[in-house]
């Protein structure tokens, strides 16, 4: 075995890979091999760093120099310089890892990394997530093999409840409270599934799991089966995930070469085997019960309950379905035990969480934080703040389930119970920030725009209710809307809240009861002035040209594209209103910035 005195590892998630670390990763293998530096450094692919926005990204260790940006013809330089002369390639460097007298920080160090606690995060971007002996050797399986060796399936279950983890799906259902009922179930077959589909706008921590730590579910998965009595499993997961589902189907394959899927795992009675299923794309089959009809190959509607999954479920049979994060967090409960993961997070919010932070942030990426962290740290310490000194207006949670947070209430501490008190949810963990350029109604109309699409159907609650929300949404943001439609959204929505089959239609009002909640003055601004604040409605928006700062220089007309804007050298240049179709083309090409959005 070769001992290699550097690591070139290089991000090989979805976002990296669409923006070419494959090429790169080929460039550093041609590169080292050139300088025959192939017995000296090893490159390795690994899942997501965190810091996507910076993407591709290469780390070379041991110094841990954090490139970024990194394009193919870098590669050259980062292997000529650092790898063989021992030099680092200063201006390929994250900048916020440079000290001020040039030495690197380590990633603790930076705004970025040092405040989460990857947890479910802890081997992505650190393994090779396709060589099942990384995981090994990070002490990967080990928790199988006390479970399934030393302890009782009900001991198991006892550690977890007593870890207090929560689901991380969206509603936080105690976890191991859900395995004693799967494990008390009557039935002569069992099921564990793991629900992966993710479906969320802007969310995508399931997705970074898998491509980075696969073999962290498998191990999960497994010693759930072991406590509730299952010896079958299946992920479900959306078929837009192309590399996670490759890397799954590779973890799952080494797992079983080496024994730990199968039959008699750790020569035990213990057997248990591990399938794939793909999921169309369908939102609503991240709802329990619809996921297992699309197992059994049904269209993807939930049915009532109950009975709940944990008694009939897969195939009629008793069924315990967590998500891939819940997963994530088993090893290492069974590992370091209940009271270790119990000093994580806050009373009634054990441990951490993970959240794909976008939208108008500096730092886009995942990230994982212990619970009760609040948003103001999340949003301007670990996501850098605001991009172009705009205002911090709101945070979105729990995507088309969950509620805007006001800039009031940034000082709220991110955990289950927080976030239902102010009019929001935890989700899968999908974090969306607003700056003040960023209107709310249209932010609500997006959102039930998404659950309209969404909607199976099924019930007449979600697939009529949402559809009329919608309409007068739309009223509303092209200025035909009345304070009566507010009354109207409000009625819908509670109605709609309490009498929809499943989780889908019962959310789906949230984002606009938040927001009629929190930015009223901007629906009464739609309906009585007729105007959007933020200036993003089209219809309730118009561009002006101030004569007093227009330099009559002819830009702006020569850039309108439906020749709406008139003027000469002599006369101030004007916009017919009635030809504008308000794409905003002048404003921007405008050095002067005279023109306005009214």
């Amino acid at each position: 075995m070769n001992m290699y005195r550097a690591h070139v590892l290089v991000c090989g998630g979805t976002g990296c890979t669409s923006s070419g670390s494959a090429k790169i990763q080929e460039e550093f293998t041609k590169e080292i091999q050139k300088k025959g530096l192939e017995n000296e450094v090893k490159v390795v692919q690994t899942g997501c760093f965190g810091l996507c926005a910076l993407g591709p990204i290469v780390i070379v260790y041991p110094e841990g120099a954090f490139y970024s940006m990194v394009k193919p013809e870098d590669v050259a330089e980062i292997v000529e310089e650092h790898l063989l002369k021992g030099r680092i390639v200063q201006r390929l460097l994250y900048e916020e890892t440079i000290h001020q007298d040039d030495e690197i920080k380590s990633l603790n160090e930076v705004d970025f990394y040092k405040k989460q606690m990857r947890l479910a995060l802890r081997n992505c971007g650190v393994i090779n997530p396709e060589n099942i002996e990384e995981y090994i050797a990070l002490d990967g399986y080990q928790a199988l093999g006390k479970a399934v060796t030393e302890m009782k399936p009900e001991e198991v279950i006892a550690v977890v409840k007593d870890s207090g983890l929560r689901g991380r799906g969206g509603a936080g259902f105690p976890t191991g409270l859900k395995w004693q009922f799967t494990a008390q179930a009557q039935g002569d077959q069992k099921y564990v599934c793991c629900n992966a589909d993710e479906g969320d706008p802007g969310a995508f921590m399931d997705r970074s799991i898998l491509e980075g730590d696969p073999h962290a579910v498998i191990e999960a998965m497994a010693i759930a089966a072991y406590a509730v009595g299952a010896d079958k499993g299946f992920v479900y997961i959306r078929a837009e995930y192309p590399i996670a589902v490759k890397r799954l189907q590779i973890a799952i394959d080494q797992a079983k070469e080496y024994g730990l899927l199968g039959d008699h795992i750790f020569d035990s009675d213990f057997s248990f085997d591990l399938e794939i299923r793909l999921g169309a794309g369908a939102f609503v089959c991240g709802e329990e019960t619809a996921l297992m009809n699309s197992i059994e190959g049904m269209r993807g509607e939930p049915r009532p309950r109950p009975p709940f999954p944990a008694v009939k479920g897969l195939f009629g049979k008793p069924t315990l379905l967590n998500n891939v994060e819940t997963y994530a967090n088993i090893p290492l409960i069974i590992r370091n035990g209940a009271e270790w993961f119990g000093k994580i997070g806050t009373e009634k919010s054990k441990g951490t969480k993970v959240f794909a932070l976008g939208g108008k942030i500096n730092n886009t990426g995942l990230v994982e934080i212990p619970m009760g962290t609040t948003l103001r740290e999340i949003v301007e310490e670990i996501g850098g703040g605001i991009p172009n000194g705009k205002k911090f207006k709101a945070a979105q949670t729990g995507g088309p389930s969950g509620g805007c947070i006001p800039a009031s209430l940034i000082d709220t501490p991110i955990d289950y119970d927080s976030l239902i008190q102010i009019g929001s949810m935890m989700g899968s963990g999908g974090l969306i920030v607003m700056d003040e350029d960023t209107c709310m109604v249209d932010i609500a109309k997006f959102f039930l725009e998404f659950t309209v699409d969404e909607s199976c159907g099924k019930c007449a609650p979600c697939r009529i209710g949402t559809k009329r929300m919608l309409e007068i949404l739309e009223k509303i943001t092209h200025g035909q809307g009345t304070m009566e439609d507010l009354d109207k959204l409000q009625e819908l929505a509670t109605t709609i809240k309490n009498s929809a089959l499943c989780g889908l239609g019962q959310t789906a009002p949230n984002p606009v009861l938040s927001t009629l909640h929190y930015f009223r003055d901007e629906y009464i601004a739609h309906v009585v002035d007729k105007k959007c604040p933020a200036g993003v409605c089209k219809a309730l928006t118009a561009f002006e040209i101030d004569p007093d700062k227009c330099r009559r220089c002819s830009i702006c007309a020569k850039q309108c594209p439906v020749s709406a804007i008139s003027g000469d050298k002599q006369t101030p240049y004007h916009i017919d209103k009635t030809k504008c179709i308000k794409c905003g083309v002048c404003a921007e090409k405008c050095p002067f910035k005279a023109i306005e959005k009214k």
